[in-house]
């Protein structure tokens, strides 16, 4: 079932399925907000717990957005697991969502609000195996929502085998939030 009432994060209810997950994928590819998918072996709790996932591609830095405003909202901890890469991109990349948690920070302090919490753990993997780690080790980062950057392209393997995202859609216990590699991204609004 496809929940679409003009809101800010479009639902994917559906069955864990990969046939049925993998059309819902291809019809999500152009959307510009972020799309959550909740399959029938997936467990719904309030959201304390953000994993984020974060690689060596420069889109990985549209999450944060995303993710602060899901946190600010919900009082949620995210958890950034950093890719263990050889360079130095999936760190950069870490060190902006983190700016961009700061400077909420800062503006929720006049606010006399709650600062948003979050730590930085270093992945087993790399950038290339990442989502499947994050996807594997649910039970050590006990969290609520997984959120995901979608494939920009699909390539041969994944049009033969599946792309990561469906595969970690299909393993997850909780709901997978992903989002598209676009630069003229939906923008949540307070």
């Amino acid at each position: 079932m496809l929940w679409d009432n003009n809101e800010d994060i479009k639902l994917i209810e559906c069955e864990n399925n990969k046939r049925v997950i993998q059309r819902h994928l291809n019809e999500c590819r152009e959307e510009r907000r972020p799309y959550v998918f909740v399959t029938s072996t997936m467990t719904i709790k309030p959201l304390r717990r953000l994993l984020v996932p974060v690689s060596m591609l420069e889109e990985e830095t549209y999450k944060a957005e995303i993710c602060t405003y899901i946190a600010r909202k919900t009082g949620a901890h995210i958890i950034l697991l950093q890719a263990n890469d050889y360079g130095s991109h999936a760190k950069q990349n870490v060190n902006r969502i983190v700016t961009h948690i700061n400077k909420v920070n800062e503006r929720l302090k006049t606010e006399e609000a709650d600062p948003i919490s979050y730590e930085i753990v270093l992945a087993r993997k790399d950038s290339f195996s990442l989502i499947q780690e994050a996807a594997e080790r649910q039970r050590d980062f006990q969290h609520d929502l997984l959120i995901l950057t979608a494939s920009r392209d699909y390539g041969l393997d994944d049009l033969l085998f599946g792309p990561p995202e469906r595969k970690a859609i299909q393993r997850a216990l909780v709901p997978v939030m992903l989002v598209n590699p676009r630069e003229d991204l939906f923008s949540l609004c307070d």
